[in-house]
């Protein structure tokens, strides 16, 4: 039996990123992918919008490895995280890994500078990029570097192959020479402005001036002197939307509630406290979860509240794959290794087959899992979740995420979801083959577990 993790678990299923001060999280930043064949310059290119010496440079092919991830601003658009990769044209086994890692990259790109040597020109490996830029619909601004050493950029053998196909207009630059960088941040800068249209956290659920209660336990767990980040994100996106955040812990959440003179808009918790918050919390006031706010917020709730039906088919013995965006220490309660395996096991009726990931990637055997639970997410972007989902869609495997997972098998799920009635309507669509309430009672040991642990 392998260990189990010795990651850390914050509240709230795995949601980590412990809030910083000043700094815009990485998940929340827009992500701008440089990529093109070894020597094309991306790396100086990274340091000229950078203006500083953020990538190691040379003029020896396959200088970067692996991708190298700078955050900064740019204003408008605001933060961003410029990421520099390997060569795609890189050889070897080594060579192949690199632009493997590369190619992981466009899982969460938001923008792709495709880099083009002026001395090279376009080829093959430019046109193969180009195809799996346009068949995941990721914007792309085509960049003709050391544009400095040819003539006219119309005399550099720039056409993409096959000539009819439609494709970006080019921005001739030197990276050298700095010239053509701000034509190159005009042109990200637009196709920031059209890629920021993202859900709002809570902004459609509040109107000024209403409060909302932000339920934050405090236990082992929990940063000292700190918040998780979805704590700080949901009351930042509260300030906002000139919204009040009136933050307790569960224990206080009765006194709050009569304390107030009107009654809260909405009232969000931790989702390990789900039982003790809905009981504390009048049938008229919607209640819902940080983890089930960042489903909406970076992925596809409705495709998580339908992944969490899968619950009623699974067997002892299944295998569950419980996924985790980051690592950090795990408490001898862990949310993830503990918690939510034996709540379910408690449901089955038997020990199941786990399989936890911590970190960037997902096992490539997703079929072999008659389900996969994600945590909340809030330490990736948005199309990196999104191409996440998508990929187990299509391996054919329901998923849910923690907080849809814990109101399931604690029968709120139905009360949690009422602030999304369009979400609301996919459960009530879907038939319960048992007709009853799923509901877990008594706190039995959990079975013994079959662990299996892969580290990314």
């Amino acid at each position: 039996m392998a260990t189990t993790p010795s990651d850390s678990s914050p509240t709230d299923g795995g949601i980590a990123g412990i809030a910083g001060l000043s700094e815009t999280p990485r998940g929340e930043r827009l992500h701008i992918a440089l990529l093109g064949r070894r020597n094309a310059g991306k790396s100086s290119l990274i340091n000229a919008l950078a203006h500083q010496e953020v990538a190691i440079t040379s003029s020896i092919p396959g200088t970067t490895t692996d991708p190298v991830y700078k955050a900064m601003e740019i204003l408008p658009i605001g933060p961003v995280v410029l990421i520099d990769t390997a060569g795609l044209d890189d050889e070897g086994i080594l060579g192949e890994e690199r632009v493997r890692k590369s190619l992981s990259v466009l899982d969460k790109t938001d923008i792709a500078v495709l880099v083009v040597d002026a001395l090279t020109g376009w080829g093959t490996w430019e046109d193969t990029l180009l195809v799996r830029l346009n068949n995941r619909a990721i914007p792309t601004v085509l960049v003709l570097n050391k544009s400095d050493l040819v003539g006219e950029p119309a005399q550099v053998r720039t056409a993409t192959p096959g000539s009819s196909r439609e494709h970006p207009p080019w921005i001739p630059v030197s990276a050298y020479q700095g010239r053509g960088i701000d034509l190159l941040k005009e042109a990200l800068i637009q196709l920031g402005a059209s890629t920021r249209e993202e859900p709002s956290l809570m902004g459609d659920l509040v109107s000024t001036g209403d409060t909302v209660v932000l339920v934050a336990p405090i236990d082992r767990s929990a940063p000292k002197g700190r918040l998780i980040l979805p704590q700080v994100q949901a009351i930042r996106d509260l300030l906002d939307h000139r919204a009040q955040a009136l933050v307790v812990q569960e224990t206080e959440l009765a006194s709050a509630l009569n304390t107030l003179q009107t009654a809260p808009r909405l009232v969000v918790t931790d989702s390990q406290v789900f039982k003790i918050v809905n009981e504390l919390t009048p049938p008229h006031i919607s209640l819902t979860s940080f983890s089930i706010l960042f489903a909406r917020y970076k992925g596809n709730l409705s495709q998580l509240v339908s992944g969490a039906k899968a619950i009623e088919n699974l067997k002892p013995g299944d295998q569950v794959l419980i996924a985790e965006a980051c690592t950090h220490h795990r408490t001898d309660d862990d949310i993830g290794t503990v918690k939510i395996p034996r709540w379910l096991e408690q449901k089955v009726g038997g020990p199941l087959s786990y399989t936890w990931v911590s970190g960037g990637t997902l096992p490539e055997n997703l079929d072999s899992f008659k389900l996969v639970i994600h945590c909340g997410a809030c330490m990736l972007n948005r199309r990196q979740m999104l191409s996440r989902l998508e990929r187990i869609r299509r391996a054919g495997v329901p998923v849910a995420n923690y907080g849809v997972t814990i109101a399931y098998l604690h029968g709120i799920l139905e009360r949690v979801l009422s602030p999304f009635p369009q979400v609301l309507a996919v459960l009530q669509s879907a038939s319960t083959p048992s007709g009853s309430p799923h509901t877990l009672s008594g706190k039995p040991e959990a079975p013994a577990q079959t662990q299996t642990q892969i580290r990314t």
